[in-house]
């Protein structure tokens, strides 16, 4: 179904993007402070299951989109990478925020995991990452387009749980490193934004 390039460079650039502080990092730092590790590895979790909710609307519906038109598909394709290249423009611009946590109130781990999938799944920006992201990865001649929209979704919600549950056990750790790495956060934005562009140049290249 997928060939080790095109598997490889899926898991290589989800790694990249999960190494970038972003939302998820600070809503599981944010609930680790709150409640402890465990609140902190519920969040992972929610977050996890909010992904996986995206993952199975995004395989529904790109799939149907599919079926009725590979043309149409393309075309989904194609935007996806305008959007993705667009994202890389801000993050590139966008000015680094404070990696301090804000002073927050106790939780409990039932609520935090709860929350979490709320956050996640009420996130437009998380469903638009969804329907950009993973359409450049699937190819309809490789097999079933669906089961490879559920296959790399899964990863990249297997992958988010191991990251983050691992951003709730060093939170604290993690948290004095990036206040005396400074650079982190000065080039995070530039980072992340090189890797949404390649793939948005990477689809618009394949196109001609």
């Amino acid at each position: 179904m997928f060939d080790l390039s095109t598997l490889g460079t899926f898991v290589a650039v989800v790694i990249g993007l999960f190494l970038i502080p972003g939302p998820a990092v600070l809503l599981t730092a944010t609930r680790t402070v709150q409640g402890g590790q465990k609140a902190g590895v519920m969040a992972a979790l929610g977050i996890a299951t909010g992904d996986f909710i995206h993952t199975l609307f995004a395989a529904v519906g790109l799939s149907a989109i599919l079926m009725t038109s590979a043309f149409a598909f393309s075309i989904v394709k194609f935007a996806g990478a305008v959007y993705l290249f667009y994202l890389g423009i801000r993050a590139i611009l966008e000015k680094p925020a404070d990696p301090q946590l804000p002073k927050v109130s106790p939780v409990s781990a039932l609520s935090a995991y709860g929350q979490a999938i709320l956050t996640e799944v009420l996130n437009p920006k998380t469903a638009l990452f969804f329907l950009a992201f993973l359409p450049q990865f699937v190819h309809p001649e490789r097999g079933a387009s669906i089961v490879q929209f559920l296959v790399l979704g899964l990863i990249f919600v297997l992958l988010g749980v191991v990251y983050t549950t691992i951003i709730a056990l060093s939170v604290r750790p993690l948290g004095r490193l990036v206040k005396r790495v400074a650079w982190i956060g000065r080039w995070s934005g530039k980072i992340v934004g090189a890797v949404y562009i390649g793939l948005g140049l990477k689809v618009a290249f394949q196109s001609r």
